[in-house]
């Protein structure tokens, strides 16, 4: 596996990512409507246009795995191919971002009770919840924050340097 930071983000990629988010989603949101992951779906392409920092999970024979986005030190986004869920991908990832872009912090959806159980076990902790998602939509989040790095589950990352490394 090796993880690669995009230089350009065209039309084609984000129409391939935005397809791997909704296969994602369907496995892991099922506290979801149709009707509610349809109106997400919308906001997809423009948020992985827009998010700063974006890395791809890519396989060795060329088959995306995963993504991830981030701005500032928080995670805006992680989203993984179903057929790759326990195989180490988004803990592959989670490690660099947190080594290639200090990852600090991360929003998750309460309801995602995998996801959760995920970034507890990478490290983070929850430090407040809301009732509603940022656009107000009655799903509650979690804002976790990354545990000091004696006590993180973040041993070194496999497959990918970054950053020069």
């Amino acid at each position: 596996m090796q993880i690669i930071e995009p230089a350009v983000r065209g039309s084609q990629q984000i129409q391939v990512l935005t397809a791997l988010w909704e296969r994602s989603v369907r496995a892991t949101h099922t506290f979801l409507s149709d009707t509610d992951r349809a109106a997400i779906a919308l906001e997809i392409p423009g948020a992985l246009a827009a998010v700063p920092q974006l890395a791809v999970a890519v396989a060795a024979d060329g088959a995306l795995l995963g993504f991830m986005g981030a701005n500032d030190r928080h995670l805006e986004m992680l989203f993984l191919d179903p057929a790759a869920r326990g195989q180490g991908v988004g803990g592959t990832l989670l490690r660099y971002g947190v080594r290639c872009w200090q990852l600090e912090t991360l929003t998750v959806n309460e309801q995602n009770h995998e996801a959760v159980g995920f970034y507890r076990h990478m490290g983070f902790v929850a430090e407040r919840r809301s009732d509603t998602d940022q656009q107000g939509r009655p799903f509650a989040l979690l804002y976790m924050r990354r545990a000091d790095e004696s006590t993180a589950q973040l041993p070194a990352a496999t497959g990918s340097d970054c950053c020069g490394d």
